[in-house]
């Protein structure tokens, strides 16, 4: 099976191809402080660039795999319309996979300093918030394809209530000590939020810290594909800016 991954729930715009052998190649772009982010203007263009460089067509493809945020609300829509217009034209499956769990099966995949079983995933949410949420791994550190369960669903919260994550992660441990990771943009821009968890953050440098879409590829092959393009919306997880907006003009009008 071919499979095309997608992923726009941060700023960076992620493609990834993914051959029937198993072969994956991946391309990014990401753009620098202050800069737009390139979903609507690159997506299409790295995604032909990787079909060409792999001597694919785009009638090749089998399945198209596409992370549903939590993220932006820019960047999830033009992901998931891209996606959702590509399996229509290309008659190929369509499957939605969240860009959290994508974060941390990479995380568990490739993380080689300390072995961590479990991980803290951690996205940028803007209005001074994270998406947040916590997996493990079945057997500590593995690559196996449903490494990261879930054990704390994404939600909105502020950064220092990381903290609640990780003790509702581990209610009913007992003696168990879990070798936590925080992996995520949002780990990155709140350093001392995630300090004060006592969870250990990949280095900054890191490559775990950026949604991977190999792994919505990897992820996305063992995912049921959605029985109608329909199916597949973005996973926000809080209302969005202009609806709120909206709301508030309307509630100052009723004064």
């Amino acid at each position: 099976m071919k499979v095309l991954g997608l992923d726009t729930a941060t700023a960076a715009t992620a493609v990834a191809l993914r051959l029937a052998d198993g072969t994956t190649t991946q391309a990014r772009d990401d753009p620098r402080p202050g800069e737009h982010p390139g979903h609507a203007t690159r997506l299409l263009e790295m995604a032909g660039e990787l079909l060409v460089e792999a001597g694919v067509g785009w009638r090749e493809i089998d399945r198209i795999a596409v992370g549903v945020g939590p993220g932006g609300f820019t960047g999830l829509r033009v992901g998931i319309a891209t996606a959702r217009g590509l399996a229509q034209s290309l008659s190929a499956e369509l499957v939605g996979v969240s860009s959290m769990r994508a974060l941390a099966h990479a995380a568990l995949a490739g993380e080689e300093d300390g072995g961590a079983d479990s991980i803290l995933a951690v996205i940028d949410a803007r209005r001074g918030e994270v998406f947040a949420a916590a997996y493990e791994g079945p057997a500590g550190r593995s690559s196996e394809v449903g490494a990261a369960i879930e054990l704390i669903a994404p939600s909105a919260l502020a950064p220092d209530d990381l903290s609640s994550v990780i003790a509702r992660s581990q209610q009913g441990d007992g003696d168990r000590v879990r070798r936590w990771l925080a992996v995520g943009d949002g780990a990155l821009r709140y350093p001392d939020a995630v300090r004060t968890t006592g969870v250990r953050a990949a280095a900054t440098d890191s490559p775990l810290h950026l949604v991977s879409a190999a792994a919505i590829c990897e992820l996305g092959v063992h995912t049921k594909p959605a029985t109608s393009w329909e199916e597949i919306v973005p996973d926000y997880r809080r209302r969005p800016d202009a609806e709120l907006a909206l709301e508030a003009a309307g509630a100052r009008r009723a004064l």
